[in-house]
């Protein structure tokens, strides 16, 4: 098998072809997904919606969930957003290479723009829950500072943290098919165990440095202040969680590469 892959490999694309590639996988995610759907995009809306309103009945009036002063739809609909687009792009990413059996198997080209394509895909749907977070803000009057700015910092953080995690899931469950439901039960695990619905603030102390363990919460908390509040971020948190992701995606990178000259065989 290792003979046939060193000796009968097609001549290796361009890296203009391999942008062509991820580009035309990234709209064919995008147009396969909204296509033939009623609501289209307006999905990509609704899931974070939905759970905005279970969270503001359960967490903020029956629960009595503190929001640091800010209202709690909007409290938990900037974190909502950036976890829907982590938990999507995983959830679709770790079966994206067994998806693309057909292309995988029959042409060379670098094996990670499968499911960085995922990842692309969903950057649609974080740019129309993003929009109507803008709304909510404009409906609950809260304007934006200078503290916007660091925005795209903590967006970059999370769609490298969300590579990471994609590249790695998608890499195993070409060997274990069972990964894939094993990362579903894990996400909603993960969604209770991240300051989506609470703040990080209403943690105990004695478990905040498990929290701070979930590179997610650096992300979730820079987001809310910077954009909620108006205000700095705990550079602390933000800090673990930023070496937490740059050490993940390498280590990630690492196995993916490690492990793609053995696709074709296996899937």
């Amino acid at each position: 098998m290792a003979v046939h892959q060193l000796t009968d490999k097609p001549p290796r694309m361009s890296l203009a072809a391999y942008f062509e590639l991820l580009m035309n996988l990234t709209r064919r995610e995008v147009k396969g997904r909204y296509s033939q759907s009623l609501f289209g995009a307006g999905w990509a809306i609704a899931q974070p919606l939905a759970m905005m309103a279970v969270f503001t009945l359960v967490f903020s009036r029956l629960g009595q969930m503190p929001s640091g002063g800010a209202p709690y739809p909007l409290f938990a609909f900037s974190a909502l957003v950036p976890w829907f687009f982590f938990s999507n792009s995983v959830n679709s990413g770790t079966t994206s290479l067994v998806t693309y059996r057909n292309i995988v198997t029959k042409t060379y080209f670098p094996r990670e723009i499968v499911p960085l394509a995922q990842v692309g895909s969903r950057l649609v749907d974080l740019a129309a829950a993003s929009a109507l977070f803008a709304l909510l803000m404009a409906y609950y009057n809260v304007g934006v500072g200078s503290w916007i700015a660091l925005v795209p910092i903590f967006v970059l953080l999370l769609v490298l943290f969300t590579l990471g995690v994609t590249l790695t899931t998608s890499a195993i469950n070409v060997f274990y098919r069972d990964v894939s439901p094993v990362v579903q039960i894990g996400l909603q695990l993960w969604l209770y165990l991240t300051p989506v619905a609470y703040p990080l603030s209403a943690v105990p102390d004695k478990y905040r440095p498990y929290f701070l363990l979930n590179p997610l919460t650096g992300v979730v908390e820079g987001l809310r202040a910077v954009l909620v509040f108006d205000r700095a971020p705990e550079w602390e948190v933000v800090s673990i969680s930023a070496a937490l992701i740059v050490g993940l995606l390498i280590a990630s990178i690492a196995l993916f590469k490690s492990t793609d000259k053995y696709f074709a065989d296996v899937i």
